[in-house]
C-alpha cells in the first residue's frame, strides 16, 4: 500500500478538501486527486463523496480511517527505529558481570539521556559480523587474537586493561599471601571450567601458560560463576583467575579470597570496535567518554600477550 496515498487520504479526511490537503501536504490539488483514486482502486471501494462543502467521508472511508492513521504511525516507528541519533545505541558487553559491564554502567551513569540497549553475544566472529550489519553499534573484545586480523571497516581502541586477581579457598597454600608472583604460580592448579578453543580469552590464557609456564586446567562442564566458587572454596589445591573488575557475590561462609598477581601482573585487555562509518552519534560519545575515565596502564610491570594492540 502506497504510504503517499494513505497519508494524502489522512490529510484530505481532516481538512475536507483535497485543496487545503494538497496546500497542507506541498503538491498540487490533482496530484491528490490522484492519489486517492489510486488508493480506491486499490482498496476497491469509494473513500469520499464530493459535495458543495468540499469532501466528506464515505461510510467505507470512516472505517479506514483509524487504520490509515495506525498505518502512519507504525511507518513512523519503523522509520525511527533506524534513524541515526533516535534509536538506542547497542553494545556487546559479552557477559553481565564483567569489566565491559562496568564500563557501560558507569556511562550510563555519566550520560542517562543516552538510550541504550546492552546484548552478550558469545564470540567476537559473531560480534565483528553484527557490528558490519548494523545489528550493533559496539562490541567490547580483546583485539585481536593471533591469525584473525580485523576486517579494514572496523575500528579499535583498548579501552582498559584489567588486572588479572587470583581467586583461593581458606585453605589453598597461598590464601594468606597478600600478593603472588606470577613465577609462583607455577605448579598450582588453576582451574577454569568453560574456556572455549579459538575465542579471544582461549588464546590470551595459552599465550599466559606458554610464557609462564602455568598449568591452566579447562576439564569439566562448566556450570557457572557460583559452582566455580562452590568448589574453589572447597578444594584446597584448586584455584582460580578472576578479573579485578569482575564483580561476583559468594556466601561469607565460603572465605574466599582475591589475591592481586605481581611481577609481572597479568592484565586482560578490553578493546572497543566499532564500524568506521557508524554516524550514531551516541558512539562518539560513549568513545569520548571511555578515552576519559578508563587510565592508561603503568609503564612495565605489566604483561599481555604481543599480539595485543598497543594504547
Amino acid at each position: 500500500m502506497d504510504l503517499d496515498a494513505v497519508r494524502t487520504f489522512v490529510a484530505a479526511a481532516d481538512t475536507g478538501r483535497f485543496q487545503e490537503a494538497a496546500a497542507e501536504l506541498a503538491v498540487t490539488q490533482q496530484a491528490v486527486s490522484k492519489r486517492i483514486a489510486a488508493l480506491e482502486r486499490s482498496l476497491g471501494v469509494r473513500l469520499f463523496t464530493r459535495t458543495p462543502r468540499g469532501a466528506e467521508l464515505t461510510i467505507d472511508g470512516q472505517a479506514f480511517l483509524p487504520h490509515a492513521r495506525e498505518l502512519l504511525r507504525v511507518a513512523e516507528r519503523a522509520t525511527a527505529s533506524v534513524r541515526t541519533g533516535r534509536r538506542p545505541l547497542r553494545v556487546d558487553i559479552i557477559a553481565s558481570r564483567g569489566a565491559a559491564s562496568g564500563l557501560m554502567r558507569a556511562f550510563h551513569r555519566a550520560h542517562p539521556d543516552v538510550e541504550l540497549d546492552v546484548l552478550m553475544l558469545f564470540d567476537i566472529e559473531t560480534a565483528v559480523a553484527a557490528i558490519r550489519s548494523g545489528e550493533i553499534d559496539a562490541s567490547f573484545r580483546a583485539v585481536a587474537a593471533p591469525g584473525r586480523p580485523l576486517p579494514e571497516d572496523i575500528e579499535s581502541v583498548r579501552v582498559l586493561d584489567e588486572p588479572l586477581q587470583l581467586l583461593t579457598g581458606p585453605a589453598h597454600a597461598l590464601a594468606g599471601a597478600r600478593s603472588v608472583p606470577l613465577a609462583e604460580l607455577a605448579g598450582h592448579r588453576i582451574w577454569m571450567p568453560g574456556i572455549v578453543p579459538g575465542t579471544e580469552w582461549a588464546a590470551y590464557y595459552e599465550d599466559l601458560v606458554a610464557e609462564f609456564g602455568l598449568t591452566i586446567e579447562a576439564t569439566g562442564p562448566n556450570f557457572g560463576s557460583d559452582a566455580l566458587l562452590d568448589t574453589v572454596a572447597d578444594t584446597p589445591a584448586l584455584a582460580t583467575f578472576m578479573g579485578e573488575h569482575t564483580r561476583l557475590v559468594w556466601p561469607a561462609g565460603h572465605g574466599l579470597r582475591r589475591i592481586p598477581v605481581t611481577g609481572p601482573t597479568p592484565v586482560y585487555p578490553h578493546s572497543l570496535l566499532w564500524h568506521r562509518d557508524n554516524p550514531h552519534p551516541a558512539l562518539s560519545t560513549l568513545r569520548a567518554h571511555l578515552a576519559g575515565t578508563t587510565a592508561a596502564p603503568e609503564a612495565g610491570g605489566t604483561w599481555a600477550p604481543h599480539w595485543v594492540r598497543p594504547r
